[in-house]
């Protein structure tokens, strides 16, 4: 792996630590009724999305620290208070940014052996596991960003363009 594909994996970590902020900003002050109210998404509320993405980099960090993070769950509610599971958020944006920092070209070129959350025996090369984990937020991001307008809120801006200007 080339040092600027490495570059391009710590810039998605640093995107993603930033748009979470933002969007968890934008959460924090709804009125807890609104906040948990399924609105017909994948994972009913802004709560159980938010804690969807929590469970998935919990799994995916876990695989590539090579243990197992015991969740098998994708619905899993790790965290009923918004406070509790901020901090979550924000110690796993840590613990990726830390990840992504200490990776070396060898490492991003590997592949990851895990088992699946039902067991199943995989390996996938260690840099399409790391944009499947962007990709994942983004997408589940989005979805939350949509049931903030849904409910009248002026959901933030979370292109990554936007993170990108902020920096240059």
């Amino acid at each position: 792996m080339s040092d600027a594909y490495l570059e391009h994996v710590r810039t998605f970590a640093a995107y993603n630590r930033w748009a979470n902020a933002r969007l968890y900003d934008a959460c924090a002050g709804l009125p807890d009724a609104e906040y948990r109210r399924d609105r017909g998404a994948f994972f009913g509320s802004i709560h159980g999305t938010l804690n969807h993405i929590l469970v998935a980099d919990r799994i995916w960090l876990g695989r590539i620290e090579g243990r197992d993070s015991g969740l098998k769950q994708l619905d899993a509610i790790l965290f009923e208070d918004f406070a509790g599971l901020r901090a979550a958020r924000e110690a796993e944006d840590a613990r990726i940014v830390a990840l992504a920092d200490g990776l070396d070209a060898a490492r991003l070129g590997s592949d990851l052996a895990y088992a699946t959350t039902s067991g199943a025996p995989q390996s996938t090369p260690l840099r399409a596991v790391l944009a499947h984990v962007f990709n994942h937020q983004t997408h589940h991001r989005g979805q939350a960003h949509d049931l903030l307008f849904q409910i009248g809120k002026t959901a933030p801006e979370l292109d990554l363009i936007y993170f990108l200007r902020e920096r240059i």
